[in-house]
């Protein structure tokens, strides 16, 4: 029979080096911005808030409001958040150090069990780009990739965005990897076995009972929902599986949606309105959570864990907690490896 590839014997001494092919997987995030000043918070804002996934208006006119208005103010309000939850030690956000720590993490563990498949993480804005590691992986010699976007909710405004990104740089490519991109998780029985479980060892630490847990959901504009974007049904399907497998009946687990930007109507209930409500209800004492993040954040940090915390204490609550994401813990890699090793049948030895 006649070899249909090329073997080292029969490649030109002049011939470009070609490395031993290989099976890459490139975890996808948010993206963070590099530094706390004030420039390096614009330059992330202006890439994130240029992408028409995420603000879908007319272009010339958010071109106008975004450059002479949002990027002159929003920075310096953005920047203070940051400084609240930077990782001082590492100079990074929590958010760049967990994605980090999970691909480094995912790739021992693979390399442990014999599972040949090389690891990287890359940011949809910001640094590391996208483009940059793709690029490097395929120098690798990964000629077929796994993108795996870590959001656990599907989102135009965030999934489809980075696959987006990986789309556009693969256009660059003269000799393109072969690529999967993996789906949400969000209804995956082993992330809400993994999140309640995260709860449940939470509140065995606290001295108290929350009367009602919280789940906190990144908003969308309403007519995203209207459009099509299926995130607020995955949402509340995450919240709905989470109560019920943490065994909370009734009202006691309640959805509600976060970081509403405008004056147009997003996702309901707003959490600042739930917030602030809930004291006058007799419920003091709360719990929340954030299911929309596998990594926590600016969003669960600052906004979350900060600043509703001090909303619900001036409104008349008496114990707030917030239970953190499962960023790089044992149980977030073991998902991670179950997600992965899903998506890569055929392409890895079984």
């Amino acid at each position: 029979m006649t070899e249909n590839f090329i073997t080292s014997s029969h490649i030109p001494d002049d011939h470009p080096n070609i490395p031993k092919e290989k099976v890459g997987v490139l975890l996808l995030n948010l993206g963070t911005p590099d530094s706390t000043d004030f420039w390096s918070i614009r330059r992330y804002l202006k890439e994130f808030l240029s992408d028409p996934r995420v603000i879908e208006v007319n272009r010339v006119l958010w071109s106008i409001i975004l450059n002479l208005i949002i990027l002159n103010v929003r920075p310096k309000i953005s920047a203070k958040a940051y400084k609240e939850i930077w990782l001082e030690t590492s100079d990074e956000s929590p958010l760049r150090f967990h994605t980090r720590a999970q691909s480094e993490s995912l790739f021992q563990r693979f390399k442990e069990n014999g599972v040949p498949v090389e690891i990287d993480w890359a940011m949809r804005y910001g640094t590391p780009a996208i483009g940059d590691r793709l690029e490097e992986m395929r120098a690798k010699g990964c000629r077929k990739i796994l993108l795996l976007a870590l959001y656990p909710q599907y989102s135009a405004t965030t999934t489809a965005s980075a696959y987006d990104k990986a789309f556009q740089a693969l256009q660059k490519m003269r000799w393109q990897p072969v690529i999967r991109t993996s789906p949400a998780y969000y209804n995956n029985k082993n992330y809400i076995r993994i999140l309640a479980k995260s709860i449940n060892e939470h509140i065995s630490f606290l001295d108290w009972q929350p009367d009602v847990l919280l789940t906190s959901f990144h908003g969308l504009p309403k007519r995203y929902l209207n459009a099509g974007d299926p995130y607020h049904c995955e949402c509340a399907q995450t919240s709905r599986l989470l109560a019920e497998e943490i065994g909370w009946g009734g009202d006691r687990v309640r959805l509600a949606f976060q970081s509403r930007f405008g004056r147009e109507e997003w996702l309901k209930p707003y959490i600042q309105e739930v917030i602030t409500e809930l004291p006058s209800q007799g419920i003091k004492k709360i719990a929340i959570i954030s299911p929309g993040f596998i990594s926590d954040c600016v969003e669960t940090l600052e906004e979350v864990a900060i600043g509703l915390k001090e909303s619900f204490v001036e409104a008349g609550g008496e114990k707030f907690t917030y239970v953190p994401c499962l960023n790089s813990s044992e149980d977030s890699i073991d998902l991670l490896q179950e997600l992965v090793l899903n998506e890569l049948s055929g392409w890895i030895p079984e």
